[in-house]
């Protein structure tokens, strides 16, 4: 089956999550790409757990469901990157790369010769995508940037939470994902523009950068107004109702978008006073008012149960929903038609579930091959293989320590 990205290779030095996202999505399209590890530790996250989907065995540790989460479709190979013939390994993969993606503090790859600006000279049309936390050039360039920091120095944190309560940071390492997202972009845009420039070039991407381009609406309301926007827990800014209400079983997320469906709703749920009063006719009265009407519907909804609303709302096309646990979502009957949950067979024929990629391409569907690897699971078939390494090279590095 033909796959989109077939033929296209990539060296991956990147750990942790922003990079393997990235690299991650390149491989479920077809891409050749090898995890450049660090011997016996590897990946950071193969140590996040527990939850780990496998146990520590002889040399190779646990593997965390955390690793698992961003490392499928991947090969490995375990390389001693501060031994100069390391660096050399990593050099002869570059020559051979269509696209390298790093995540080392700016400069750090310099003192092994791996920097863009040495390896562009080895290959020329290498697309070289740098992730760091606060870009390569400016005054906080030289910091370390992590998810939750940045949800933090980003203003992200400054949004999320109860409106009379602390900052809160998103339940999911967002900024990492939606960095590699971004990544996987920009790589994709660079090896088209190599198709008719015959060039490669460097990729900056900064999780600072990710953070502020993803406030989206909340950022233009800032720079519309000059107001810092305040916390509203799951109420919404600019669109009232939008947010979850208590019903007499759980939570509901009524996500009305404009006045005809307020319209509706307020027939359906016996109150169409509130639909004809003044002070809540238009969106924009609704957002103006929201501190009386929001206690109205709360009463309304709390009567009933999360799935009476769903269905007598879904009949009349108003947007709504339960606020599901993760159980529940993944017993989700749309889930499982979309078939969200797949299994990947590990190095042992195991077979390990995944949660699959949102993307379907009608020609060329994305595939999942394995699960991530252990630590230098393709070591040896990659020095044999790709780099075409004779057998005495290949003893010599593994004797040495230098590729594991």
């Amino acid at each position: 089956m033909s796959e989109a990205l077939k033929g296209i290779k990539v060296v991956d030095l990147s750990r942790i999550l922003a990079g393997p996202w990235a690299s991650q999505m390149l491989a479920d399209m077809g891409a050749d790409v090898i995890k450049v590890e660090r011997p016996k530790k590897g990946d950071d996250t193969r140590h996040w757990g527990p939850p780990f989907i496998k146990p520590a065995h002889g040399n190779e540790p646990a593997q965390a469901a955390y690793y698992h989460s961003a490392n499928r479709n991947k090969q490995s190979i375990a390389i001693d990157i501060t031994q100069r013939q390391g660096q050399q390994v990593i050099k002869d993969m570059i020559t051979k790369a269509d696209v390298l993606i790093e995540n080392y503090k700016v400069g750090g790859l310099e003192k092994y010769g791996l920097s863009y600006q040495q390896v562009k000279k080895l290959n020329p049309k290498l697309v070289y995508c740098s992730i760091t936390g606060f870009g390569q050039h400016g005054p906080y360039a030289h910091k370390a940037g992590y998810d939750a920091m940045i949800q933090g120095e980003g203003g992200l944190m400054s949004l999320t939470g109860a409106a009379d309560g602390e900052p809160m940071k998103v339940g999911v390492a967002v900024i990492d994902v939606m960095t590699g997202l971004y990544s996987a972009n920009a790589i994709l845009a660079a090896l088209l523009a190599k198709a008719h420039t015959n060039k490669g070039q460097h990729i900056d991407i900064a999780l600072l950068d990710v953070q502020v381009a993803t406030l989206a609406n909340q950022g233009m309301n800032y720079l519309a107004t000059g107001e810092n926007p305040k916390r509203l827990g799951n109420a919404h800014p600019n669109i009232v109702p939008y947010q979850t209400f208590a019903t007499n079983d759980g939570s509901l997320i009524l996500a009305i978008g404009n006045d005809q469906q307020f319209e509706r709703f307020c027939q359906a749920a016996q109150c169409s006073a509130l639909a004809n009063n003044a002070l809540f006719k238009t969106n924009q009265h609704r957002v103006e008012n929201r501190i009386e009407l929001v206690p109205l519907l709360a009463l309304i909804l709390a009567k009933q149960s999360t799935d009476y609303w769903v269905t007598i709302l879904e009949a009349i096309a108003v947007p709504c929903g339960p606020v599901n646990t993760l159980k529940q979502i993944f017993n989700h009957p749309q889930i499982h038609h979309r078939e969200m949950v797949k299994q990947v067979p590990d190095k042992d024929g195991r077979l390990i579930k995944t949660v699959a990629s949102p993307i379907n391409l009608s020609d060329t569907p994305l595939q999942y091959k394995h699960a991530a690897p252990n630590i230098g699971q393709h070591s040896q078939q990659i020095l044999t293989q790709f780099l075409q390494y004779n057998d005495e090279k290949v003893a010599a590095l593994l004797q040495a320590g230098v590729v594991a």
